[in-house]
């Protein structure tokens, strides 16, 4: 290596160096920058099998498998499912995961996505292990749906630490976890779900640390509670890999109220998105009714 190219490594490593510092803690080298897409923006509808929740827990009538879910997917013309890991069997076995494979490939469908449930501002030990292997073998089984990415959270800091420990944790834990992902091609999209990731700022802090081609975020449009979640989703958005629309927003001082979908799709053409807007239905109205409904007015939105 001649001494100009090492000077020329050693200044471009000191100029990303002070860019992080400039936008709050240290970015390290290599960490996602907003995702850049060729083309004009495109979105393809799904639908979250969490706005079936109660049915598919046998709280509700019609109870549901994830085949009801699947055949609900289909007849309403969507071009995606997502098929949340709560609703699976308590055992996973390789044969259940090709029936949802052929099911879905012979309906037309891609599974858009396989959201699990994580706890990864934990410091080093048995209960951050079990979380980690928990997404792992999750990763396992979206390699074999051919499901290409999976939802993941980032939990909150607990009693007696700081923020910024669960913090680093937190990005320790997402970079194993993606090295184990990547290999299988499957991305992890952190959620703004609460916890350190309850604000813009505060999931930004974390997506900045993250190294790996194999992460991005999650938008969940209903998780925002600042006086202007608008705008927090449309700092957020460029970093998107995936999204999930609800019908409703609550910002701040105010009680929950229709959410404006039109302002969400604009949002998303804006930063250029391509790829799954699934509809995550949590308001009161029955999602047999509601779901349908709200799925129409996405697809004219969203062209």
């Amino acid at each position: 290596m001649s001494q100009l190219s090492s000077r020329r490594e050693v200044l471009q490593f000191g100029a990303a160096f002070a860019a992080g510092q400039l936008i709050g803690g240290v970015t390290p080298v290599g960490a996602i920058e907003p995702i850049k897409r060729n083309g004009t923006s495109k979105m393809k509808l799904s639908c979250a099998a969490y706005s079936f929740r109660e049915q598919l827990t046998g709280k509700k009538e019609p109870n549901w498998t994830l085949d009801d879910f699947i055949d609900f997917c289909a007849r309403n013309g969507l071009e995606g499912t997502e098929l949340t890991s709560y609703y699976f069997p308590k055992e996973i076995t390789s044969e259940y995961l090709a029936h949802l494979k052929h099911k879905t490939f012979l309906l037309g469908l891609d599974i858009s996505g396989t959201p699990v449930s994580n706890n990864f501002c934990l410091p080093a030990g048995a209960e951050r292990d079990k979380h980690v292997a928990h997404v792992k073998q999750w990763v396992d089984y979206a390699a074999a749906l051919a499901s290409p990415c999976m939802r993941i959270f980032s939990g909150s800091t607990p009693k007696g630490h700081t923020e910024a420990e669960a913090r680093a944790w937190c990005v320790e834990c997402i970079e194993e976890c993606c090295t184990y992902a990547g290999q299988k091609g499957v991305f992890l999209a952190l959620e703004n779900h609460g916890g350190l990731s309850a604000t813009a700022e505060g999931l930004l802090a974390i997506v900045r640390r993250v190294r790996s081609p194999w992460f991005g975020v999650n938008l969940d449009t209903g998780n925002f509670n600042s006086s202007d979640p608008y705008a927090e989703l449309a700092q957020v958005a460029p970093y998107a890999v995936t999204v999930q629309v609800k019908t409703e927003v609550k910002p701040a001082g105010s009680a929950k109220h229709p959410a404006d979908l039109a302002k969400f799709v604009g949002i998303l053409r804006d930063a250029n998105y391509r790829g799954y807007v699934a509809l995550e239905y949590e308001a009161a109205e029955d999602p047999n009714v509601a779901v349908p409904r709200h799925l129409a007015e996405l697809r004219k939105l969203i062209g």
